[in-house]
């Protein structure tokens, strides 16, 4: 049985003083993902959140180094890093990208695709809050079927289901990806130390909670991911060599609306009684959730 204290941080690599919304997920997720890769760590950041809460230069909430780059770039900034670190003979410092969603599903996408496919040896990192949050919350390709944006306001909502980034990278035979929750952070952790420990191109995508984009209370972004969890909306999974593993079972059935309740994105569903557009989001997780399965089963066989 593990204890709490094994998930307790021992040495902090974040100042204070971060320039994050209160509630917002890149706060906790790189607390917990710097405790764990180290001050030898290079940081490659694409437009994100995190490339402005991470403070212009000088300053630098990390105790790594951060590279700044273009929305596209970053697996190719990257890859270049890798290659001088390489060079130099520094291949004990990780090489970490943080994204968003738009610089993952959209603008990144090719870059990504890219360095996947040439297997470099980078630790890609996705906080998947679905929309551009950073840039005024407009619709990305991760943003969940129902919700409204900027760009898609109102009766107007996202009208088809996000890209299934994890089928994506899968296909580009990695050695390793995997999902996490800031709700469930004994995974996470574990999934951040495996994912260190591997060479080659390795790929998490985080829940991120967005408090401002989700129209949510920012002392509820840990209970919503958690609710995102049980109802499946959000899985927690891994795929490595290209074998599927659940990670968390949910004990029951929980309808995805009790999640979906919480978060202003979807209220007009409930005012406008769409139900029928809230059976199609719980009908099509309820599929994707029998995929996961029969590809789990599959793994154990």
């Amino acid at each position: 049985m593990q204890t709490i204290n094994e998930f307790l941080i021992k040495e902090e690599e974040v100042y204070s003083g971060g320039l994050s919304c209160r509630g917002c997920g890149w706060a906790l997720l790189v607390r917990h993902l710097s405790s764990i890769l180290g001050e030898k760590t290079v940081y490659v950041l694409p437009a994100s959140c995190f490339s402005i809460i991470s403070g212009p230069y000088p300053l630098n909430e990390l105790r790594g180094t951060i590279v700044h780059t273009m929305f596209a770039a970053a697996p190719a900034t990257a890859t270049g890093v890798r290659a001088a670190l390489d060079r130099q003979g520094k291949e004990d410092v990780t090489v970490a990208v943080l994204a968003g969603d738009g610089g993952t599903f959209d603008i990144g996408i090719q870059s990504l695709s890219g360095a996947a496919s040439r297997g470099e040896n980078i630790l890609y990192v996705c906080n998947n809050n679905g929309a551009y949050m950073n840039t005024g919350i407009q619709t990305s390709t991760a943003t969940p079927y129902g919700a409204i944006t900027t760009t898609n306001p109102g009766t107007s909502f996202k009208k088809t289901f996000p890209k299934d980034l994890m089928g994506i990278i899968a296909a580009h035979n990695i050695p390793y990806a995997a999902t996490a929750s800031l709700a469930f952070l004994e995974d996470y952790r574990m999934k951040i130390k495996k994912a260190k420990e591997k060479k080659g191109f390795r790929l998490l995508m985080i829940d991120g909670p967005c408090p401002p984009g989700h129209k949510t209370s920012p002392d509820q972004s840990i209970s919503i991911t958690r609710l995102a969890v049980d109802t499946n909306l959000f899985p927690l999974f891994e795929i490595e060599d290209q074998k599927y593993t659940i990670n968390y079972f949910p004990q029951k059935k929980v309808p995805v609306e009790n999640c979906m309740k919480f978060q202003g994105r979807f209220s007009h569903l409930f005012k406008n009684n769409s139900k029928n557009v809230i059976q199609e989001i719980q009908e099509y997780t309820d599929k994707n959730w029998e995929r996961l399965n029969e590809l789990h089963n599959k793994n154990k066989r």
